[in-house]
C-alpha cells in the first residue's frame, strides 16, 4: 500500500510539472506575438533616414512606413476582435500572422527587385498592419479564455506586456543591426519572425474546448453602446491618454533617431543602442510600475498624473538643453515617465471592465494607441524642420493636457469596481 501511495503521488507531481511546463510553453507562445508585432514596427524607426536616402524621398514619406500600418490596423482591429468571439482566436491570429508575414515579404522583394520601390513598400506594409490588427489584440481576449483564474490570467498579461515593451527596446537594436547589413534585410526578417510565432501558436496553444457562443451583431452593437454610455467618461479619458503617450513617444523617436544621422552622423549599431535608452527606462519603469500597482486604481490615478508631469518637464527642458547627452538623458526620463503612465491605463482597463466586455473594450483602446503611433512619426516630420519649438512644446503640452484630463475624468470609489 505505501509502494502504491508513493507511486500514485509521484505521478500526480510529475503531471503537475508538465501542466507547468506546457503553460510556460503556453505564456510564451502568445508573448511572441506583441514582442513580433512590435519588432515589425518599431524596427523602423533608426532606418527610416537611411530609407530616404536610398529611395530618395522625404522625411514626410518616410513617415508614413509607420502611419499606413498603424491606419489600417487602426480600422480592423474592432472588426478582427468581432470575428474572433465568432469563430475562434486562433483561426483569426494564426492567418492574420500569415498575412503579415507576406506583407514583409512584397516590402522586401520590392526594395531587392524594383527601380521604384516605395509604393509597392507601401502595399506591404498596409498587408502588415493587417496582419497586426488580428494578431496582438486578439492575444489579450485569447488569454482569458485560455486561464480561467485571475491570478493567472494577470501574470499572463504581465509576461504579455513585458514582451511588447522589451520588444521597443529590441527593435532599434535589431533594425540597426540588419541594416547595417543589407538596409532592406529587416523586410525580409520579418517573416521569419512570423513563422515562428505561427510554429509555437500551432504545437503549444490549444484552443479552449469551449466558447460562449457570440451575441448576434444588432446585439453586439447594443452591448457596446451600453458600455460606453455606462462607462463613457473614465473610457474615453483612457482611451484619450493612451493614444496622447503613444503619440508623443513615436514622434521622439523618430525625431531623436533623424537628428542622430543628420545633426551627429551617428547611425547603424550605435544608433541603435542610443535609440534603446530612452526604451529601456520605459521598460523598466513599465515593469516596476505593474509589479507595485495591483489594484489600487487611486494608485494608478495618481501614477498617471505624476508620469504625465514627469514626462511634460524633461521634453520641455529638452528644447532648452539642445546638447546631445543632455537631451538623451532628458528623452530616458521622459521614458520613466510614459513607462508609469502605459501599465496603469491597461490595469485601469482590466479592473474596472467586466470580462465578458473586455474583449470589445480592448480592441478600442488598441485602436486608440495605434492613431497615436500612425500621428507621431508624420507630425514629427513636418515639425522638425522648421518648428522644432512648437513640436516640443506641443508634445509637452499633450503630457499636462492628459495630466489635467486625469484629474477630471477618472475617480475611482472607494468600494466598488465603478471608475468613472
Amino acid at each position: 500500500m505505501e509502494w502504491t501511495e508513493k507511486m500514485s503521488q509521484q505521478m500526480s507531481r510529475e503531471r503537475k510539472g508538465n501542466n507547468i511546463s506546457g503553460k510556460g510553453w503556453t505564456i510564451a507562445s502568445l508573448a511572441s506575438i506583441p514582442l513580433v508585432m512590435t519588432l515589425g514596427n518599431s524596427m523602423l524607426i533608426p532606418v527610416l533616414p537611411t530609407i530616404e536616402k536610398q529611395l530618395q524621398i522625404t522625411s514626410f514619406q518616410s513617415s508614413l512606413l509607420i502611419t499606413v500600418y498603424s491606419i489600417v490596423a487602426i480600422l480592423l482591429i474592432p472588426i478582427a476582435g468581432y470575428f474572433s468571439d465568432r469563430i475562434g482566436r486562433k483561426k483569426v491570429i494564426i492567418p492574420s500572422l500569415f498575412i503579415a508575414a507576406a506583407g514583409g515579404i512584397i516590402s522586401g522583394w520590392a526594395s531587392w527587385k524594383m527601380s521604384e520601390p516605395y509604393g509597392m513598400i507601401l502595399v506591404g506594409r498596409m498587408l502588415q498592419g493587417i496582419g497586426a490588427a488580428g494578431a496582438f489584440p486578439i492575444v489579450l481576449p485569447l488569454v482569458g479564455d485560455l486561464f480561467k483564474k485571475d491570478s493567472e490570467a494577470s501574470s499572463c498579461l504581465g509576461t504579455i506586456e513585458t514582451a511588447n515593451t522589451f520588444g521597443k527596446v529590441a527593435s532599434p537594436i535589431v533594425g540597426s543591426v540588419l541594416a547595417g547589413i543589407i538596409w532592406f534585410l529587416l523586410f525580409f526578417a520579418f517573416p521569419l519572425f512570423c513563422a515562428i510565432s505561427i510554429v509555437m501558436m500551432i504545437f503549444f496553444v490549444k484552443s479552449p474546448t469551449k466558447m460562449e457562443q457570440p451575441p448576434p451583431f444588432r446585439e453586439f452593437l447594443r452591448n457596446v453602446k451600453a458600455i460606453f454610455y455606462r462607462e463613457g467618461r473614465w473610457l474615453y479619458a483612457v482611451f484619450f491618454i493612451g493614444g496622447a503617450f503613444m503619440f508623443v513617444l513615436f514622434g521622439e523617436l523618430f525625431f531623436l533617431s533623424s537628428m542622430l544621422e543628420d545633426d551627429y552622423g551617428i547611425d547603424g549599431l550605435k544608433k541603435g543602442w542610443i535609440l534603446a535608452i530612452p526604451l529601456g527606462a520605459l521598460c523598466v519603469a513599465s515593469f516596476i510600475t505593474g509589479k507595485k500597482i495591483g489594484k489600487n486604481k487611486r494608485l494608478m490615478k495618481w501614477l498617471i498624473v505624476i508620469g504625465g508631469v514627469i514626462a511634460a518637464a524633461t521634453i520641455a527642458f529638452a528644447f532648452m538643453f539642445r546638447q546631445l547627452w543632455w537631451m538623451i538623458a532628458l528623452f530616458f526620463v521622459s521614458g520613466v515617465g510614459i513607462g508609469i503612465v502605459l501599465p496603469c491605463l491597461d490595469a485601469l482597463i482590466t479592473e474596472g471592465i467586466e470580462k465578458k466586455e473586455r474583449g470589445t473594450v480592448t480592441s478600442f483602446y488598441s485602436s486608440m494607441r495605434f492613431i497615436g503611433v500612425a500621428a507621431g512619426p508624420p507630425v514629427a516630420a513636418l515639425l522638425m524642420k522648421q518648428a522644432t519649438n512648437t513640436m516640443f512644446y506641443g508634445f509637452a503640452g499633450l503630457c499636462v493636457l492628459s495630466s489635467i484630463i486625469t484629474l477630471m475624468a477618472i475617480k475611482p470609489e472607494k468600494e466598488g469596481r465603478e471608475i468613472g
